[in-house]
């Protein structure tokens, strides 16, 4: 077979490689950097590991982006000191919207949440065992 190699699986040209590198090293830095912002923003955190990784993944993306935008073009690589923190704010950023638009800050008419029932007294109340006289 043409491609592969017994001893090394499949054999990549470099280009093919680095991409496959580049891609791998996106997703776990984004996937550090999601659950670093879960961390920070106080709350209930909405989404699962799936959602963690794309959160990570697009708002370092949308972090460095914005950095290289206003550098002048220079290439802002995650894996640094600048590349975290503009990660992470960008996906704070992207986490807050998400629990905006989610409902997770404002609540509309009438619901209660089971907290909110109980400090007013409705939760269910106990019934006592009833006693009949003959």
């Amino acid at each position: 077979m043409e491609g592969f190699d017994a001893a090394q699986g499949v054999v990549m040209n470099d280009s093919a490689r680095q991409l496959v590198n580049d891609v791998l090293v996106w997703i776990g830095f984004g996937t550090v950097i999601g659950l670093l912002a879960k961390g920070i923003m106080p709350g209930r955190d909405p989404g699962g590991a799936i959602a963690t990784v794309l959160m990570g993944v697009g708002g370092t993306v949308m972090g460095c982006g914005v950095v290289s935008h206003f550098t002048e073009g220079e290439r802002i690589v995650p894996v640094s000191p600048l590349g975290m923190l503009v990660g992470v704010g960008g996906t704070l950023l992207i986490l807050f919207f998400y629990k905006l638009l989610g409902g997770y800050y404002f609540l509309e008419g009438e619901y209660q949440t089971r907290n909110h029932r109980s400090r007013l007294g409705y939760s269910k109340q106990r019934r006592s065992a009833a006693t009949y006289e003959d």
